[in-house]
């Protein structure tokens, strides 16, 4: 036999053996589902009095308490399996040292690189990357430093006083969401403002009461290429020139992008671009220069902090067994609910009125990560994947929607996120704040299966929600880091063994295409894909609104 048939038969057979042993390990854990399934959660902590400090796990700063969920030792050693089958660690590993793991748009995926220490070292390609990041980054910190010392004026010689950062998507839900939750960390007297949305009411709102001499515009979009960004920079642009009386804004304009070149071509002066690289996914940028208004509000020291607690993950999630890797036994839990258990949802209840944004920025970073039914081959995905997430901020969603987490028929697992520790003046108020996310999850797990007789059955609860806690010594950059890079390496982990690709995003593309063709058709040129008759009755609508 040619020792090519040889090499390539030899292949195969382990290709078969490695499906065989996932899908037993499936089986396996199917079989566990339905030995559970009429367990109470109670009975589990009855049986074992030592079952919280079996299942909770300390990375620095976070804490987390998995032991309310339906595991036992056998199923969760049968979920580090499920994942060993799918060579996780290899997985990371190729992620991290720079391997196209993005293999739809062929590109690594390295974010995590944006977070090495400048003394460090990432070869890739015969190049080490980390001497780009840190000239990037310096250059960034170089205008922190201006920007806070009065030392950048505008087109009339004054000092600027406000920033708007125009974005959207990771350029957006990033930063907007790290500046609230860290604002007892703030050390500056600027103005950070945030438009998003191409809706003008949203840009006219925002502009209002800023004035046009001390107005700086970040301008932020991996491609330079966003319709809603490029809107509303135009937007920006017009607004000066009308209130400034001159074209010579260069002062005012700050562009962060993957793509230079089209900046310099919008008009942005070279040397206020703030470059960032193509293997940076949009979800996953606020390390990079996205992350500038976070650095321009906590200054240098602070966003070197946040860059540490991401570092520091990443190296737990690197050398860490299976069963101690906090990101890989989120995703397992995740797994083991979205596959067995059959949740649709994922609930993020953030106890913390800084954190009122991060349920909308992880659903941005799961969703759109996961968020897919083929695998990179075109083949279809055999499991369901990514669960619809969503959440709110503790205790206002206690008076919104845990009425439905208590008593509703769905099964909804529960990610519980809160701080030890607060730069809150009053301690005794956040004490009692704690105590309520504690209180939630003790009753969504324990329930008040006492009451039976029938003229109490409207306040039954049956408990046997699932949750975890995830628990912050303080909401400082540090962990804020740390927890950020601990949900990009979950999802990371869930699309490996989902076999999806967690790194493009098609359907976001397609909403692109057809929007540019439809603006054709409103603009009086030909479409290039047929349009349906609901659109097109709708298009006449609105051209006969802005007529009006």
């Amino acid at each position: 036999m040619p020792v090519v048939d040889s090499l390539m038969q030899s292949a195969l057979r382990s290709v078969s053996s490695k499906q065989s042993e996932r899908e037993m390990v499936w089986m396996q854990l199917q079989q566990m589902f339905e030995n559970i399934q009429t367990t109470h959660l109670s009975e589990l902590f009855g049986a074992d009095s030592q079952r919280a400090e079996a299942f909770s796990l300390q990375v620095n700063s976070l804490f987390l308490d998995y032991s309310k969920n339906f595991i036992s030792k056998d199923i969760l050693a049968a979920l580090i399996a499920l994942a060993e089958s799918y060579d996780i660690q290899n997985a990371i590993h190729q992620m991290m040292s720079g391997v196209h793991v993005n293999v739809t748009e062929d590109r690594a995926a390295l974010h995590t690189a944006l977070r090495l220490p400048e003394t460090e070292s990432l070869m890739v390609n015969a190049k080490n990357l980390v001497t780009d990041i840190t000239e990037i980054r310096n250059k960034m910190f170089n205008f922190v430093e201006k920007l806070q010392s009065g030392a950048w004026l505008g087109a009339t010689e004054q000092a600027i006083t406000d920033v708007v950062n125009i974005g959207i998507g990771g350029s957006d839900l990033g930063p907007q969401m790290l500046t609230q939750a860290l604002k007892p960390y703030w050390n500056t007297n600027l103005n950070v403002h945030f438009i998003a949305n191409i809706d003008p009411v949203q840009f006219e709102a925002v502009t209002a009461n800023l004035n046009p001499e001390t107005t700086l515009f970040l301008l932020s979009s991996k491609s330079f290429t966003t319709s809603e960004t490029l809107a509303n920079a135009q937007l920006a642009k017009q607004w000066l020139e009308n209130k400034l009386h001159t074209k010579q804004l260069t002062q005012h304009f700050v562009a962060i992008t993957a793509n230079p070149a089209r900046a310099i071509a919008w008009g942005i002066a070279k040397e206020f671009v703030l470059p960032f690289w193509e293997w940076v996914g949009g979800r996953f940028s606020i390390w990079s220069s996205i992350g500038f208004p976070v650095a321009l509000l906590i200054g240098v020291q602070g966003f070197k902090q946040f860059l540490e607690g991401g570092h520091d993950m990443d190296k737990h999630f690197s050398n860490s067994p299976l069963a101690e890797n906090m990101p890989v036994l989120l995703a397992l839990l995740g797994i083991w609910y979205r596959n067995f258990w059959q949740a649709p949802t994922h609930a993020l209840c953030s106890y913390s009125y800084s954190l009122r944004r991060f349920a909308d920025y992880i659903q941005q970073l799961d969703m759109e990560s996961n968020g897919k039914s083929q695998q990179p081959n075109g083949d279809m995905v055999a499991k369901d994947t990514a669960p619809i997430i969503w959440g709110g901020e503790g205790t206002n969603a206690q008076h919104a929607f845990y009425q439905l987490l208590h008593q509703g028929r769905h099964f909804i697992p529960v990610d519980f996120i809160v701080a030890q520790n607060t730069k809150a003046k009053d301690k005794v108020q956040h004490q009692q704040l704690v105590i309520n996310c504690l209180a939630q999850a003790k009753a969504l797990m324990e329930g008040n299966r006492a009451l039976q007789s029938a003229d109490v059955s409207i306040n039954q609860m049956q408990g046997n929600k699932p949750s975890n806690t995830l628990m912050l010594e303080a909401l400082d950059p540090y962990a804020l880091g740390q927890l950020i890079a601990l949900y990009e390496h979950k999802v990371f982990v869930q699309g490996i063994i989902w076999q999806i690709n967690s790194f493009d995003q098609p359907g976001v593309e397609l909403g692109k295409k057809l929007a540019d063709d439809l603006t054709n058709i409103v603009n009086g040129k030909e479409a290039k894909e047929p349009v349906d008759s609901s659109t097109m009755q709708l298009l006449r609508r609105i051209n006969t609104a802005s007529i009006n």
